[in-house]
């Protein structure tokens, strides 16, 4: 077998995530190219793996019922978006910031 690259879409088991992986194939009947995406579970030593993150899949001896494969690298961190952190501050209809009213 070889490596593949995917995409981790859960990471909710330790140690161990799901990542799909797409390919291309030609259909003779259509022409056309169709794609397909398999979902293969990973072993993730660290839990270093989030959701959106594209990684590098070696095989590897069966670790578990599903578990074939190993993260080999994480080739790009998915881009999480956290908002600006505005400790106790209530933003008013008018634009004017203002303490929580504690009613």
């Amino acid at each position: 077998m070889k490596q593949v690259v995917g995409m981790v879409v859960s990471n909710k088991m330790q140690k161990s995530v799901v990542v799909a992986v797409d390919r291309l194939f030609y259909h003779k009947l259509y022409n056309r190219y169709v794609k397909r995406t398999s979902k293969f579970m990973a072993h993730d030593e660290n839990n270093q793996c989030n959701i959106g993150d594209r990684v590098k899949l070696d095989p590897s001896r069966p670790l578990s019922k599903h578990k074939r494969w190993v993260v080999a690298e994480i080739l790009r961190k998915a881009r999480i978006y956290q908002p600006p952190s505005q400790e106790n501050q209530v933003v008013s209809d008018k634009g004017k910031v203002s303490a929580p009213s504690t009613t």
